[in-house]
């Protein structure tokens, strides 16, 4: 068993213990919270507490972490990772497309996780047992770009609680559908999974199911049926901006799951249509890319901001389309 000890701020509200926990262990359910609680493996103060405790100012609170369950054991697996940064107690990564970030039904080798445990050695779980080592957030298999992963047990709960504040800066480049009427704008709508389809995620405009989804955006470039925009994530929603932009009218580029692989803007003709089924090609994936990313280190208590170049084929489609608008 392993202990990770949290001291709650000065300033804390008054909170339910499990929702208190649920937003600063990466990876945790609220279930699996209560099911510590039950079984005394979470203590405040060095005792025991029910499961509808409060969380009161400089609580501390004791979590023992299980031993990691052998079901599908995770393999070590040489994969090249794109390391953009690393020190004792972080690693940055840049995550090509098609690369699934931990392992899960139907993908169980080959994902980033396989690839980090073969190059690193004694990598934190990520909370509850769960085999999901040093990650503390996640971006779909399709999207490109920046991710932090947490080296030490110290990092992982100093990161957590950081996306848990919603602190993090989190900047991802989206081409769109569309023209957008603001050159900046937020969208601020609940996000939950689809009541039709569990694989999608739904906005909840009324606010009746899902998480609060905060949505910035500003726009890049205009280029006619598409455009370039650069998105800030305030929250962290399983497709948020993929759902978001759908939400708004603007699905993205190419987004198979979120409608965007159709001809949704433009003209009729022929020549038209083939020259967006070879943008399709081009990019054979939702045009979403996290560009940078930005938080407060957890041994230095500084600031640091990691920048990322957009793959190529995403920064050729941008200069296909300009070239296509200003020739026509």
């Amino acid at each position: 068993m392993e202990k990770i000890e949290i001291i709650a701020d000065d300033k804390q509200s008054l909170i339910r213990i499990d929702k208190f926990l649920q937003d600063r262990l990466a990876n945790s359910s609220r279930n699996k919270i209560q099911d510590a609680l039950k079984s005394g493996d979470i203590l405040v103060n060095g005792k025991g507490i029910k499961p509808n405790y409060k969380i009161r100012p400089q609580d501390k609170i004791t979590v023992q972490l299980p031993e990691k369950s052998h079901d599908h054991e995770l393999k070590a697996q040489k994969i090249d990772l794109d390391i953009v940064f690393e020190d004792e107690s972080i690693l940055i990564i840049n995550k090509p497309a098609g690369m699934v970030v931990h392992p899960g039904y139907n993908n169980w080798d080959e994902t980033l996780v396989n690839g980090l445990i073969y190059h690193f050695d004694h990598l934190p779980i990520s909370q509850n047992g769960e085999q999901r080592p040093g990650l503390v957030h996640r971006i779909d298999k399709d999207t490109t770009g920046l991710l932090v992963i947490a080296k030490t047990e110290a990092s992982m709960t100093h990161l957590a609680k950081q996306f848990s504040d919603h602190s993090i800066e989190r900047t991802y480049y989206a081409i769109v559908w569309g023209e957008l009427k603001d050159d900046k704008g937020t969208i601020d709508a609940n996000i939950g999974r689809s009541l039709k389809d569990r694989r999608l995620s739904s906005v909840f405009p009324e606010g009746d199911f899902g998480k609060t989804a905060i949505t910035h955006y500003e726009v890049l470039k205009r280029l006619r049926y598409v455009t370039l925009a650069k998105c800030n994530l305030e929250t962290g929603r399983t497709h948020q901006i993929r759902a978001h932009m759908k939400y708004i009218g603007h699905p993205l580029f190419n987004d198979a799951m979120y409608g965007g692989d159709k001809i949704l803007k433009g003209e009729r003709f022929s020549k038209y249509k083939a020259f967006v089924e070879n943008c399709f090609k081009l990019l054979p994936r939702q045009a979403l890319h996290a560009k940078t990313l930005g938080f407060i280190h957890p041994e230095t208590s500084k600031y640091v901001e990691f920048d990322s170049e957009l793959p190529e084929n995403f920064s050729d489609l941008i200069i296909k389309w300009e070239n296509y608008i200003s020739h026509h």
